[in-house]
C-alpha cells in the first residue's frame, strides 16, 4: 500500500464554525469549501475534512457525529502552545503531564470537536 495523503474527516452542526477554528489558531488553509463542505490542508499535519452532519450526499448511516474523537497535535513547545490556546476554545482538559512522560492539554471548537496538544518530557 501507498499512502499518499492522510486527512480526517468531521461530521459537523456548522462547517464555517470548525473550518474558520483550525484556520485561525492551528494555521491550516483553506484548500475547497462548498456548501455543507470545507476541506483545510497544513504543511506538516494531515488535511482536516468537515462535513455538514447533515448533508444529503452522506449515507445517513454516516451523518451523526462521532463521539471521542480527538484530532491530537504533537508540538515542540507545549506551555507556548497552552497560553495561545487555551483561551480560545473551551478548556476540556487543562496543561497536565501524565506519569508516564506524556505533557498534553485539550481544547474544543464551537462544534465540540475536540483537539489534544502534546509534548514529551525528556529525560
Amino acid at each position: 500500500m501507498e499512502i499518499t495523503a492522510t486527512a480526517v474527516s468531521i461530521n459537523v452542526a456548522d462547517v464555517a464554525a470548525s473550518a474558520n477554528f483550525a484556520r485561525e489558531h492551528f494555521g491550516y488553509s483553506e484548500a475547497m469549501a462548498a456548501d455543507g463542505f470545507a476541506s483545510l490542508t497544513h504543511p506538516q499535519a494531515p488535511a482536516l475534512i468537515f462535513l455538514d452532519e447533515n448533508s444529503p450526499v452522506l449515507p445517513e448511516a454516516l451523518r451523526t457525529r462521532a463521539a471521542g474523537v480527538i484530532v491530537a497535535f504533537t508540538v515542540g513547545d507545549i506551555d507556548a502552545e497552552y497560553a495561545r490556546l487555551a483561551g480560545v476554545g473551551d478548556l476540556v482538559v487543562p496543561l497536565k503531564t501524565e506519569e508516564w512522560g506524556e505533557r498534553l492539554f485539550v481544547i474544543a471548537d464551537p462544534n465540540g470537536v475536540h483537539y489534544e496538544f502534546v509534548s514529551w518530557v525528556s529525560g
